[in-house]
């Protein structure tokens, strides 16, 4: 499976700061949003993440990630020139996704919670259609929703719909198979001139080839689009990290877990970035991870 984040908009919501510069790029707590979403494609086992922003914004992306070989997984870039909707990214992506099926996340959302990793590996193997993560909110016409019936099958999806069926979001993270390239290309645009994410998944629910992956008690999701909301993540992430004594969507220590690099690799990574908390924590999780020592370092979210 390849990975996509899609890390482009304008960021109004946030205006004046998104003026001159990419929300993504804005800090959640102690490290960039972008990070999250990166984080989520990694703990899937996804090496392969193509990076999708504006012109003005991509080159910043470039800077901060690299080429992704340092934590042992491969980023490349690609330009939206305009925010044309969600499924225009699987068009972009087309090429990075070749004959693999992919994975789609809103490089603003955050995911957290117990078993996250397996979870998500388990759902990203065999993906015949689309794969949804519903998330239960108390303000469902916010977002697109989705309804289940008794069975626990996907029978109904709604952009903010005015009196919601259900109360489960349809959250920024999606799961296809291979041919919804050929789907994003054949729906039309919106009144709005976008290629709408809803449009794609309605076409699976037409088929019979879409789930609702709940996302139950104990995991959370946020997204980052408002001040108000990315002061909330960054609280949330930052009493977390300060209670339990680990990171979020630390790539470093993922990678690490995951087998991408190994320790002195990741200890390397730890030095370069000096004398911040975040760096010191990624060299004490490289040295309780060498066979040297018995401790093993907890990966939070997974």
């Amino acid at each position: 499976m390849k990975g996509i984040v899609l890390a482009g908009g304008s960021g109004t919501r946030l205006y004046p700061t998104t003026l001159a510069v990419s929300k993504q790029l804005m800090p959640v707590y102690d490290k960039p949003t972008v990070y999250y979403p990166i984080s989520v494609l990694m703990l899937s086992g996804i090496t392969d993440i193509l990076i999708i922003s504006s012109p003005d914004d991509l080159p910043q992306f470039q800077r901060l990630l690299g080429d992704g070989s340092s934590l042992g997984v491969n980023f490349t870039y690609a330009v939206q020139e305009r925010p044309n909707g969600l499924a225009e990214s699987l068009i972009i992506g087309a090429p990075h996704i070749g004959d693999d099926s992919v994975a789609l996340v809103l490089g603003d959302n955050l995911f957290h919670g117990p078993g996250l990793s397996p979870l998500l590996q388990r759902n990203a193997r065999d993906v015949d259609g689309c794969v949804l993560f519903g998330y239960r909110v108390s303000d469902p016409e916010r977002y697109g929703v989705g309804e289940v019936d008794d069975q626990g099958r996907l029978v109904s999806i709604e952009e903010k719909p005015a009196v919601p069926r259900s109360n489960q979001a349809v959250t920024g993270l999606y799961f296809y198979s291979n041919d919804v390239v050929d789907i994003a290309k054949n729906i039309r645009p919106s009144a709005r001139g976008e290629l709408e994410i809803t449009d794609v998944n309605l076409r699976y629910l037409e088929q019979g080839r879409a789930r609702l992956v709940e996302l139950r008690r104990g995991f959370t999701w946020l997204d980052t689009g408002t001040p108000q909301a990315l002061l909330t993540a960054s609280q949330f992430v930052g009493i977390l990290e300060s209670r339990q004594r680990v990171r979020i969507a630390c790539l470093e220590e993922i990678a690490l877990r995951m087998g991408y690099i190994d320790a002195d690799a990741c200890h390397r990574l730890g030095e370069r970035l000096g004398t911040s908390d975040y760096g010191r924590y990624v060299m004490e999780v490289a040295r309780a991870w060498r066979p040297s020592t018995t401790a093993t370092p907890q990966l939070a979210g997974a």
